[in-house]
């Protein structure tokens, strides 16, 4: 099965639609997104469709969830969830910038915040954390 993301206004994933495999078969036989596109506006009446894999996250792609073998699978950083970005010009899928002083791992298409998130523990479990963007820190949460 073929995944493709249905693009809005601001370059946001409105919806992912599965499409057969042989759905998007060219005349040689072979897979080819531009005829899974053609399809998909056929069929919604909708103009702007990219296509995604189910199975890259964070620049890796994945098979029964390890880590595949072969990384060249990986395709667009990651999968185009609804409320996503698609950034055509990195040619890539990622989260919304949660906090403005987050910067954009290229590589991952993911947020990372200014300084890591403390790896701490109380009493053998881990510490929770929040970004707190006016101190420009994690905030431990006590419960």
């Amino acid at each position: 099965m073929a995944h493709f993301a249905k693009i809005g206004l601001n370059s946001r994933v409105l919806g992912v639609h599965v499409v057969n495999n042989s759905d998007i078969l060219n005349g040689d036989g072979v897979e080819d997104e531009t005829v899974g596109r053609q399809f998909l506006e056929s069929l919604h009446g909708w103009p702007l469709w990219i296509q995604t894999s189910y199975n890259t996250m964070a620049g890796k792609h994945y098979t029964d969830g390890q880590e595949s073998a072969d990384q060249s699978k990986a395709f667009r950083k990651n999968y185009a969830g609804i409320g996503r970005v698609w950034d055509e010009d990195r040619n890539m899928f990622y989260p919304q910038q949660p906090y403005p002083s987050w910067t954009l791992d290229e590589d991952k298409g993911q947020w990372d915040p200014p300084t890591p998130m403390p790896n701490t523990e109380t009493d053998g479990l881990p510490d929770i954390y929040t970004w707190n963007e006016g101190t420009q820190s994690w905030d431990k949460v006590v419960e």
